[in-house]
């Protein structure tokens, strides 16, 4: 077979005699300018064969060859959060031809059940997102008044884990993937909206590699403006205990007219975390594995622990308490927030209690630098290694109080 890679309508790479050339590398899949693989990169976009949900699809669309690369090419290796997909040489097809337009397979996808087998089977209709819808868990995308949204499947536990990181993580000001409750199921808009900017993952970069510090050094040699919300994605996972953070569930979004790094996708997957599949015995967070890599990450890269915000306990007991799940709200608020603070005595960090009045007087180049909260009428600072001379000059002077850790 023979092909073209397109980036919407423009050429950017040409597979033949099992060799890939590539022909635009600004706007070409990473992976592929890397690897030059192109069936490694097929078959990385196919949906989860092991999904149950997925094999009834294949029937349903009575896909001929149903192994990850032919399931890919069925729907020219479109996908809804990027603009790259395949054709054959010689054909006339466009970008607009193949894209997406409605999500017939949808509950199928979902929920399975015979009923909407039988729907799905008799569809005249063969192209699906769903081919394209990667991860473990049974989902779907719905298109609902122009946009698409993923629908994932989900348990009380699972909801509320989502729930919780999503919302405090935007109490935090942190940049979030959108997520709201339905019946059985969690959803979230695309954070592309409709492969506006196209999202590569960060597989992409690093394969399997989850090493904290591999993926630190290639942010800042492609997108290093967006370091902070990668240390804030792993501040968030250690928070709620996320072991899942693997390398397609964050990643790069970029300009797909022009294949500029924009920043890192929204935090996005946590329906695994905190207690997502049961309860947390070691509420009090000691010997914490989470913890301990993190801690290893800012001590040996000068300057990220600017980016550890201040979090008192009134925030974490307002977002659980904001969500409608029955579940133990007050152990998830002590293994958070014990968390927190087993973080910050690792960290060495120190507090310091100031009247809001002499926060006020600070310089405002100094404030700009710095982590606080209010807190009442007082002022919480986090005097961070990267500025603590710097602010113990500039509070000189102004009464207060130190703090070796925040109980707020």
């Amino acid at each position: 077979m023979e092909l073209y890679v397109m980036n919407k309508d423009i050429r950017v790479a040409v597979y033949k005699n099992g060799e890939l050339e590539i022909l635009n590398a600004q706007l070409a899949p990473y992976y592929l300018v890397k690897t030059k693989h192109l069936e490694s990169w097929l078959e990385h976009r196919a949906i989860d064969s092991h999904r149950v949900n997925s094999r009834l699809l294949k029937k349903a669309l009575r896909l001929k060859e149903k192994d990850d690369f032919n399931t890919v090419i069925s729907v020219n290796a479109v996908t809804i959060t990027d603009t790259y997909w395949v054709k054959e040489i010689g054909s006339s097809l466009t970008y607009e031809d193949v894209r997406f337009k409605d999500d017939f397979f949808a509950e199928l996808a979902l929920s399975g059940g015979y009923d909407n087998f039988n729907n799905a089977s008799n569809s005249k209709n063969k192209r699906t997102p769903e081919l394209t819808n990667t991860g473990s868990f049974e989902k779907c995308w719905k298109l609902i008044n122009g946009a698409w949204f993923m629908y994932k499947t989900a348990n009380d536990m699972q909801m509320f884990s989502e729930l919780f990181t999503y919302k405090l993580g935007k109490k935090l000001g942190f940049n979030m993937a959108d997520y709201q409750m339905g019946e059985g199921y969690i959803k979230t808009r695309d954070f592309t909206n409709n492969a506006s900017v196209n999202f590569e993952p960060m597989f992409d970069y690093v394969n399997d590699d989850d090493d904290y510090a591999v993926s630190l050094s290639v942010i800042q040699k492609y997108c290093p403006g967006a370091v902070g919300d990668y240390i804030r994605i792993l501040f968030m996972d250690t928070l709620v205990a996320n072991p899942d953070r693997h390398t397609f569930n964050y990643g790069f979004l970029r300009n797909a007219d022009t294949g500029e790094y924009i920043g890192l996708a929204p935090n996005f997957d946590n329906n695994l975390s905190l207690i997502s599949l049961s309860y947390p015995r070691n509420v009090e967070r000691k010997n914490d594995i989470l913890i301990r890599l993190l801690v290893e990450l800012i001590n040996d890269n000068f300057g990220l622990d600017k980016y550890i915000p201040v979090l008192n306990r009134l925030d974490v007991e307002e977002v659980a308490d904001s969500i409608p799940i029955d579940v133990n709200k007050s152990l998830v608020v002590d293994f958070v927030f014990n968390g927190y603070n087993s973080l910050i005595e690792q960290l060495n960090f120190k507090y310091v209690e100031i009247e809001q009045s002499n926060f006020n007087k600070l310089d405002a180049v100094i404030k700009k630098d710095l982590c606080y909260r209010a807190c009442n009428s007082k002022v919480i600072v986090r005097i961070a290694s990267a500025h603590r001379e710097e602010l113990n000059r500039a509070l000189a002077g102004i009464r207060q109080n130190y703090k070796n850790h925040c109980r707020y």
